[in-house]
Formats: C-alpha cells, sequence, structure tokens
C-alpha cells in the first residue's frame, strides 16, 4: 500500500520527494560523534521514516559521526528504494567531537566522495552537497572537483549547504546548483537566499527547522506549517533519533496538501 508523501512533495535532483524529508544529523552520539547508544533505535528510525510515514528524502553527511550514519543508512535501507533520495554533504572535517571544520581541498573532496559510494553502497551519489565552501581554497577548485565527479557518474546532481545569495550566484558559474540547504525557522526566519532560489527555481532544503528542539517543545506543526508557507520551493529536514518523535512529526503535517 503505497503511503502519502507528507506535506506533499517537491521535486530535488530529479526525483519527486516528499517535502518532510529527514535529517539524521542526530543519529550519532554525543558531539554528533561516533554511533548512537541504541544501534538497533536508529534503525527503527530510518525504516519507519521511508516505510511507515512515507518520507523519501533523507539527509545525511560524511562528518556525521563521522562516517558512522552513512553505515547506518545503508544498513537500514539498502537497496534504496527507487523513490527514494538519499542526498549526503562532503567538505567538512572532524577533528574531535562537536568540531567541525571546512575542508575543501580537492583531494580531500575527491576522497571524501569516492568514501561515501563506498558507505552507502552505490555507484553514484544521488545528490551531494559541498558542506561549507572552505574559505582556504578557491571555490571554483572545490565546485570545479566535484563537477568533475559528476562528469565521470559519480554523483548525479551538486548542492550548497550553508550560503548566501553570492555564493549561490557565483557557483551558478561553475555547476548546476540542484539544491540549497540553509538553516530556516521562526527564530532565525530571515534568509535572502530563500527568494533567490525561488526565482531560480532551486529547491530550498531547511535545516534546523525546530532550532535544534527549542521551538519543537511547543508543538511541531506550527513551526513547520510556517516553512511549508514559504514558498512550494521548499523542503523540511527535521531529525530525531527517536522513532515516536519521528511519529508524532510525521503526524503533525498528514493532513497537508
Amino acid at each position: 500500500m503505497s503511503i502519502a508523501p507528507p506535506a506533499g512533495t517537491i521535486t530535488i535532483a530529479g526525483k519527486s520527494v516528499s517535502r518532510l524529508g529527514f535529517g539524521t544529523m542526530r543519529l550519532t552520539g554525543p558531539g554528533s560523534w561516533g554511533y548512537p547508544a541504541d544501534h538497533d533505535t536508529a534503525l527503527t528510525v530510518l525504516r519507519e521514516a521511508v516505510d511507515t510515514h512515507g518520507i523519501s528524502h533523507i539527509d545525511t553527511a560524511d562528518a556525521y559521526g563521522p562516517h558512522t550514519v552513512e553505515h547506518l543508512i545503508r544498513e537500514a535501507l539498502h537497496p534504496y528504494p527507487e523513490h527514494v533520495l538519499i542526498a549526503t554533504k562532503v567538505g567538512m572535517a572532524r577533528p574531535a567531537p562537536g568540531l567541525w571544520v571546512p575542508h575543501g581541498h580537492p583531494v580531500h573532496l575527491r576522497s571524501c566522495v569516492e568514501a561515501s559510494l563506498r558507505r552507502l553502497g552505490v555507484e553514484r551519489l544521488q545528490l551531494c552537497y559541498l558542506h561549507r565552501i572552505d574559505p582556504q581554497v578557491p571555490a571554483a577548485d572545490q565546485l570545479g572537483t566535484l563537477r568533475a565527479l559528476q562528469d565521470e557518474g559519480k554523483i548525479g546532481h551538486i548542492g550548497l549547504s550553508k550560503v548566501t545569495c553570492e555564493d549561490i550566484t557565483a557557483a551558478g558559474q561553475e555547476i548546476t546548483v540542484a539544491a540549497v540547504q540553509n538553516v530556516l525557522n521562526t527564530t532565525d526566519h530571515s534568509d535572502p537566499a530563500l527568494t533567490l532560489c525561488q526565482s531560480l527555481n532551486i529547491p530550498y532544503v531547511a535545516y534546523r527547522p525546530f532550532d535544534a528542539g527549542l521551538l519543537a517543545r511547543r508543538g511541531v506543526r506550527a513551526p513547520l506549517d510556517w516553512l511549508f508557507c514559504r514558498g512550494e520551493h521548499v523542503a523540511a529536514i527535521p531529525g530525531t533519533s527517536r522513532p515516536e518523535h519521528l511519529a508524532q512529526i510525521a503526524a503533525a503535517v498528514a493532513g497537508r496538501a
């Protein structure tokens, strides 16, 4: 039996996927480091997102763990259903728990993509974001590396994460920007990239929609309603490590068209 996609659908990286996606950063240990305390529950959350709640947009990164969440996704969902988009991100080093350092050297980016391919068990990353633009490396070199990997068939579509309008415009000279992933919620509610993406027909993926859980304490329906009303080009990727919380999120938008 098919499951109605939560909050309707959006086309990202050539796939029609649920506007309500699932962000996987919380499926790690403290400080986004290592494996979660309950391995089996993490697998349950991933499987229920797809099989129970109709979520077909799973967002991750090689930096989550680092590396551990990509392994969990493969264990839980591989072989991936055709309708499901697995998006990952590269270009962030993790020297220690809680520390995140942009690392956009071309050799590093290439090694990250190759490693993500192996961990996820695929021949091509459907959507690969540059996790951050490294200010120490020319942006054209970073994007050019991802474009070369795209030409080789190892990346399907390229996205950008935590970027400005200027970043998006400049990147458009180097690549076709398939998606932009920025913070957006009722607290951090002003992002000029939202309007730019709408004008350029670029999907805008809002991460941290509950402001690291602070907004969820007042109920998840209002933040998600607010987000989806920003435009039909907007998707959201809330995260959780608990099946019951995931069910609450999915139920909050189940009636939306």
